[in-house]
């Protein structure tokens, strides 16, 4: 296999970055001193974060049934008598439900049976979740499994070891490939942030991953040390940025691990909006990787 250069594919640019991490950290807190949220606002925002969580379950114990209360629980994030309270005119969902590969068939006949499919995206983590180090024909075959059972978006596990070592054409020639695999379904490019040993790193795996075709890029797998912050994620924004300003291709965030609390939400929100725009603030741009935070957004809301 030969693969192009890095001239080739435009990514000769990448040996000149450089971020320096006390400016990040800085000009995060300047953004969210200068957008402090209301409490009369703060609903809005927490009805917002629950329309793009994936809501997620990844445990070595899954089963048909708790991944159909999961979907049952997408479905109806909201006790019926908050709708009413609340003042809504009909439910929300959340974005989508996120399982293993071998556990989309469940979601997807549970979603069937709610007559959903086309309301709630079904997200597999694949390509040897959540290392990523397997041959690349297995991880393309279990794409090609996850799709084939109805998933519509599969979260793809970065090789790390690429990104360390500066191997940016084979990683590029990697997601490409995921890319083809997806077809149509939505490709989200899992970066191991936590794992990339350098703020300079996660930009330019940000970079290779939307330039070879990401639909999203997202954090973490929620399984490293360091997963979803802000500065990670004004790195990310500010990479999203570039890439459209560039080609007018808008590619989505997708935060993962560690959003526990409904400010941190609340947060994640804050910072996409001031860096991205309104028009970023919807499941299709914008996502919420979290298993428990549901919960947590739904105490926080003030009934009337």
């Amino acid at each position: 296999m030969v693969l192009p250069t890095s001239t080739v594919l435009g990514l000769a640019g990448l040996k000149r970055v450089y971020i320096n991490k006390s400016n990040v950290d800085a000009q995060v807190k300047t953004i969210l001193d200068s957008h402090l949220i209301s409490v009369d606002d703060f609903n809005g925002w927490l009805l917002k974060a629950i329309t793009v969580i994936d809501l997620t379950t990844l445990s070595g114990d899954d089963t048909r049934s708790n991944v159909f209360r999961l979907c049952v629980k997408a479905a109806n994030p909201l006790p019926p008598d908050f709708v009413t309270k609340l003042g809504l005119k009909e439910p929300i969902r959340t974005a989508a439900v996120c399982v293993y590969p071998s556990r989309v068939k469940d979601a997807y006949e549970a979603l069937k049976l709610m007559k959903l499919t086309t309301d709630i995206n079904i997200a597999a983590v694949a390509t040897g979740f959540p290392s990523g180090l397997y041959p690349l024909e297995t991880r393309l075959q279990e794409i090609n499994f996850a799709v084939s059972n109805g998933a519509t978006e599969i979260d793809v596990v970065l090789d790390r070891s690429l990104v360390l070592t500066g191997q940016w054409d084979s990683l590029y020639y990697e997601v490409q490939q995921m890319r083809k695999a997806c077809g149509k379904a939505h490709l989200k490019v899992i970066l191991g942030v936590g794992e990339l040993g350098s703020y300079d790193n996660i930009y330019k795996a940000s970079m290779v991953s939307m330039k070879a075709g990401a639909d999203f890029i997202k954090t973490s797998t929620g399984k490293e040390a360091v997963n979803a912050t802000l500065p990670i994620g004004l790195i990310m924004c500010r990479a999203i940025r570039e890439h459209y300003q560039t080609t007018g291709v808008k590619v989505g965030l997708k935060p993962a691990g560690g959003i526990k609390t409904a400010r941190d939400a609340v947060n994640w929100l804050v910072l996409v909006y001031t860096e991205l725009g309104p028009e970023w603030l919807n499941p299709k741009l914008f996502r919420i990787g979290a298993s428990s935070l549901l919960g947590e957004l739904v105490n926080s809301l003030k009934l009337k």
